[in-house]
């Protein structure tokens, strides 16, 4: 990797304090792009070359991945000199993939099931509504540490970026966790645990939630989500809840708030006799 990559790097671990997954892909994309065009450097790319080139992605998705990197690259390049030209490439326009939750009476009816005369069952119903009440990414959820809960509050210290939040937590999601961790009496700082008392892997969490509810731990996440602005919560309040840098990743949560006002007007309106 040549040094110029490598300072971008640190920029985006010190400055931008994005997420090592983030940071490894941006870097991937650009130094696969510099291959490409070897023996031409980087910074010496036009914008026809750049659209060229990402005109050989036809997924969405990984075309924006990849823009998202030569974007960022091209912006340190001017902010810091290496570059005179800015370049900046729109985004590619994808479609709004709505997302998928459930309901507090498909949640608690699963619970139901679980058997919580073992510590395994005791843990997964635990699990499950802590998932429900906090609205944390499985990756958050599972590196949360006993001393992260105080009373009532979670602070969740490995978030997305790097950033630190703080969540309230419901009571009967603190009870049921106090009730497992009575029981689990294996040494270990962190809260997930398996049967050897290691810390719960990302693929075991996906198992149990999938065991009880058929779907990801994510689905949970976007459950907490969905349930907060059904009740009337403020959008930027969600936000900070998930931690959301930007309030235009939250939006994708506004169609169950026009779904909720639809239902509200059909159901109770007057004119809805006609």
């Amino acid at each position: 990797m040549n040094d110029l990559l490598v300072a971008f790097e640190e920029y985006l671990s010190i400055v931008k304090a994005l997420g090592k997954t983030t940071i490894s892909s941006y870097i991937s994309d650009l130094s696969a792009l510099e291959t490409l065009i070897f023996p031409k450097k980087l910074t010496e790319l036009s914008t026809d070359e750049v659209l060229g080139f990402l005109a050989t992605f036809p997924n969405k998705r990984t075309l924006n991945r990849k823009l998202s990197a030569i974007n960022a690259f091209f912006n340190f390049c001017h902010k810091y000199h290496f570059e005179h030209t800015k370049i900046a490439v729109p985004m590619a326009k994808l479609p709004q993939n709505l997302p998928k939750y459930l309901d507090y009476a498909q949640i608690s009816q699963s619970l139901s099931l679980i058997d919580r005369s073992t510590p395994i069952g005791l843990r997964d119903y635990a699990l499950i509504l802590f998932l429900y009440a906090s609205g944390c990414r499985i990756s958050e959820a599972l590196n949360v540490q006993k001393s992260d809960i105080n009373n009532e509050w979670l602070k969740i210290r490995f978030a997305k970026g790097e950033k630190e939040r703080i969540v309230p937590l419901a009571l009967v999601a603190l009870e049921a966790l106090n009730e497992y961790l009575r029981y689990q009496d294996m040494q270990s700082s962190y809260i997930w645990l398996n049967y050897k008392g290691e810390k719960l892997s990302r693929i075991s969490a996906f198992k149990i939630v999938k065991k009880y509810l058929g779907v990801s731990p994510h689905v949970l996440r976007h459950s907490f989500a969905s349930a907060l602005i059904i009740g009337g919560a403020d959008l930027r309040v969600v936000q900070e809840l998930l931690g959301h840098s930007s309030l235009i990743t939250t939006q994708i949560y506004t169609h169950i708030q026009k779904q909720n006002l639809a239902h509200t007007i059909e159901n109770y309106h007057p004119l809805r006799r006609f």
